[in-house]
């Protein structure tokens, strides 16, 4: 893990810098593909290669960059390469990066350069992990590898995010919140502090845990009651 901040380019990006390829040629690739230039706009950081997905797009080129294949083509790449995963839901995230195996693939912190992220917050940030557009962290906060905050999100003091959570936007996690791995808020939900979310459990769009919720299952309404259980 790794305390991170942001950066970003001007208009022409030199060659030499790291090149970021993008997995997940859906919406959210897109997204990413826009948080990473705005990234650039600030501190020239990234060059950008293209999108790969086992779904090829529509067409060939994506937001001006291209479908370089699948994951089998990525995992043969021959150079070394900056990968993010741009995939919202947790489980699936989580079984794309499972199959990511090439050693000369590594996975970068993505921030929003308008984010704020100053040393003395202690925020620690897993690799992978992608921290979108009007988020919010207070202090003494852990994030586990590849967790997602989607735009507007806020994270409250000595939470903790395990590996492959997912926050839609404008999901909320209070204070000594903890959230197992794989979690995954949907948009306007809420867990209040010192609430504790099992693993893999999805909290419908709007709902409030004002409790603990256990782990495998999707919870909805205010307060948050399960419906349904996971296998």
């Amino acid at each position: 893990m790794s305390t991170a901040s942001a950066a970003s380019a001007p208009t022409s990006l030199p060659t030499q810098l790291p090149r970021l390829a993008i997995v997940g040629a859906g919406g959210l690739g897109r997204e990413v593909v826009v948080l990473a230039r705005q990234i650039n706009a600030v501190r020239p950081h990234w060059q950008l290669t293209g999108f790969y997905d086992d779904r090829a797009p529509a067409t060939p080129a994506v937001h001006g960059l291209p479908y370089l294949g699948t994951i089998a083509a990525l995992n043969a790449e021959l150079e070394p390469l900056h990968v993010v995963v741009a995939v919202g839901n947790s489980r699936s995230r989580a079984a794309v990066v499972a199959r990511l195996t090439s050693p000369r693939l590594t996975f970068p912190i993505l921030i929003h350069p308008g984010v704020a992220l100053q040393p003395e917050q202690r925020v620690q940030i897993g690799a992978g992990s992608i921290i979108s557009q009007g988020c919010i962290l207070t202090c003494d906060i852990v994030l586990g590898r590849h967790v997602l905050l989607n735009l507007g999100c806020t994270v409250g003091h000595d939470a903790v995010l395990e590996d492959f959570c997912s926050l839609m936007p404008h999901a909320n996690v209070g204070g000594e919140a903890y959230l197992e791995t794989g979690v995954y808020l949907g948009t306007n939900a809420t867990v209040i502090n010192q609430v504790r979310v099992g693993a893999n459990a999805i909290i419908g769009a709007g709902a409030v845990a004002v409790r603990d919720v256990p782990g495998n299952c999707t919870a909805v309404g205010v307060p948050a009651q399960v419906i349904k259980w996971h296998e």
